[in-house]
């Protein structure tokens, strides 16, 4: 027995050039943070997109994301693109700290192109927002929090593109992005008072689209977008009404709702994150309200969670 086995492994070694490595998923993506502005055990709103596997595109970079990525042990030397969908700190706050962590990561100069909202001056009640290219101002900029890290460790070059996410935008997704078949276009969300762009990336085939933190007057872009994409992330905080409070409905989508968006749009896969602990609480109930209307996968995200579209 030991001879044959031996002869086996023999064999194998001897063919092993013939053997072909796997080949990775044009596609994949690695979640950094699967939960909301609570601090309830899950790191707040991240993710990192990989294309032909390797990290090249992250999305937003909620606290704790920073420690996520480390337990990923992936590299941040490719990354190069940041989507934010929304700046509420539960979607922003790691940036300085991953930012600091992609100076390090190599020795030759680093740019990157940072996507988001445009902003929002608010009256009476509502919040002011500033722009995505003054919020990197204010964190990097001459005059930024923390503008000695472009020059820390390398050159590093930060490169923000406003998206418009006013009542007036367009309603119609715009390719914000296109190199070598990889696509990534944008569309206005919503999500109360603050400015949300709602994501797509497209690459051989397979797509990904971030819904962001949304509420019903932005389901119809939803819609737009996501049209057969192969993932669509949709974050998940509230319950069907009336079992979250009245001014949740205002900024989060219910899971019925959650449902009828992934039918109409067709989408292949859908991927529940930004969950909050009423959501974890009732997982069965949610996916039964999703699935009286969407009959494919339903996955609940979790913190490291790696995954194809």
């Amino acid at each position: 027995m030991f001879k044959f086995s031996l002869y086996v492994a023999l064999l194998m070694f001897a063919a092993g050039s013939s053997i072909a490595a796997p080949v990775a998923s044009p596609l994949e993506l690695l979640v950094l943070g699967s939960g909301g502005p609570g601090a309830t055990g899950r790191a707040g709103a991240g993710y990192v997109v990989l294309v032909d596997g390797e990290p090249r595109i992250m999305v937003d970079a909620g606290p704790g994301t920073f420690v996520r990525l480390g337990e990923a042990k992936l590299s941040l030397a490719k990354i190069d693109i940041v989507l934010l969908t929304h700046l509420h700190i539960d979607h922003t706050g790691e940036l300085p700290g991953l930012f600091k962590a992609r100076a390090v990561s190599g020795d030759g100069p680093v740019n990157v192109r940072v996507f988001g909202p445009t902003g929002h001056r608010g009256e009476g009640e509502e919040a002011t927002f500033p722009s995505t290219s003054h919020f990197i101002d204010l964190l990097f900029g001459p005059d930024g929090a923390y503008s000695y890290l472009r020059d820390f460790a390398a050159p590093m070059t930060i490169n923000a593109t406003d998206i418009d996410a006013s009542t007036h935008a367009p309603k119609t997704p715009k390719v914000i992005y296109s190199e070598s078949g990889l696509d990534i276009s944008a569309i206005a969300g919503h999500h109360g008072d603050a400015p949300a762009v709602i994501y797509r990336i497209d690459y051989r085939g397979q797509s990904i689209t971030f819904s962001g933190d949304i509420d019903a007057n932005g389901i119809d872009n939803l819609r737009r977008i996501a049209r057969h994409t192969s993932l669509l992330v949709f974050n998940c905080v509230v319950l069907d009404p009336p079992g979250s409070r009245p001014v949740l409905y205002t900024l989060h989508t219910p899971p019925k709702t959650i449902g009828v968006v992934a039918a109409d749009s067709e989408t292949k896969k859908l991927l529940l994150s930004h969950l909050s602990p009423s959501i974890d609480q009732q997982r069965v109930s949610v996916e039964a309200s999703i699935r009286e209307h969407y009959k494919g996968p339903v996955v609940f995200a979790e913190d490291g969670m790696h995954l194809q579209p």
